[in-house]
């Protein structure tokens, strides 16, 4: 009898000192994700600068539907750059078609790309992006000298460029919207002044919303 009361406080003890370290744990945890900032877009130093008016386009999306680009309106754009021949590109379409979803309220996202008209409409209907206008226009590309893909630009109503960079995870583009709600050109800028913001941390609740 004596030994079976032993064994079970041993085994309490034991119980209590593994829920000590999980709780240490899972503070050092927080703090770890509080320091590492999330990876913003890469902005490369080309093209229009953020806070410079965009390059101002009218023109017809592969169904013919006419399309204003970097014109004042009621709702912000964001221009997405990609390829049918890029693999990051088709990674994150599921991203864009959620992103459009959640942040229907406010913005429009239109796609960009040139070549021939048979291999992007083709692909255009294969991954089921007729949500989306998609511009083939090689003048486009050169007004805001996208040299690599994916690449998004992020347009205010006033036809202001507010954000924009290389695009490879849901994350990098999150960061577009948080650098337009902080009033920065990146949310490196912001993160390297202020560090972890209030916005990126409401984001990131909202994705792991969505993604549980």
């Amino acid at each position: 009898m004596n030994a079976l009361m032993i064994s079970n406080i041993v085994l309490w003890l034991v119980v209590l000192s593994l829920v000590l370290v999980v709780l240490a744990l899972s503070r050092q945890i927080g703090v770890l994700y509080e320091r590492v900032a999330p990876m913003g877009a890469l902005t490369m130093d080309k093209g229009p600068a953020v806070g410079e008016a965009a390059p101002a386009f009218e023109l017809a999306d592969m169904l013919g539907r006419p399309q204003k680009i970097g014109l004042a309106g009621s709702r912000s754009q964001l221009l997405f750059f990609l390829s049918p021949t890029c693999p990051v590109c088709k990674k994150l379409l599921p991203i864009l078609k959620s992103v459009a979803a959640t942040e229907k309220k406010w913005l429009d996202i239109v796609l960009a790309s040139d070549g021939e008209m048979p291999e992007h409409l083709a692909f255009y209907r294969q991954a089921g992006l007729e949500q989306f206008p998609y511009l083939l226009s090689t003048s486009l590309g050169m007004g805001f000298q996208i040299s690599k893909l994916p690449y998004a630009v992020l347009i205010d109503e006033n036809g202001i460029i507010r954000a924009k960079g290389l695009i490879n995870s849901r994350e990098q583009l999150e960061s577009l919207f948080t650098a337009k709600e902080l009033g920065v050109a990146s949310a490196q800028e912001y993160l390297t002044n202020n560090g972890l913001n209030e916005v990126q941390v409401s984001r990131k609740e909202n994705v792991n919303a969505l993604v549980g």
